[in-house]
């Protein structure tokens, strides 16, 4: 599991998923918009109506094989300016039908 941590209104973000999508070929990913957040720089970016920002902070999760993970953020690293990238071991509990 990795998750990305970026913010609205940036290029790398169509970047990123055209890398996970159609060069890693990675199973899952799901890009999530905040309402609100900080960063190193302290300054609050909200989506309130009165301080309606265009730079909301963005979550772009992805998992797949640990392999697969591991590859897709050495990628991502090697060709984006990327510098909050967690990840950890996870388990899926599928159906193994499916």
């Amino acid at each position: 599991m990795a998750r990305i941590y970026a913010m609205e209104g940036h290029d790398q973000v169509n970047q990123i998923l055209d890398i996970l999508h159609d060069e890693e070929k990675i199973f899952g990913v799901t890009i999530v918009r905040g309402i609100a957040g900080f960063g190193k720089d302290r300054k609050i970016h909200t989506s309130s109506l009165l301080a309606l920002s265009l730079e909301l902070p963005l979550i772009i999760e992805f998992y797949d094989e640990p392999v697969k993970v591991e590859k897709a953020i050495q990628t991502l690293k090697s060709r984006l300016d990327l510098k909050h990238i967690v990840s950890w071991p996870a388990t899926a509990h599928t159906d193994p039908a499916t």
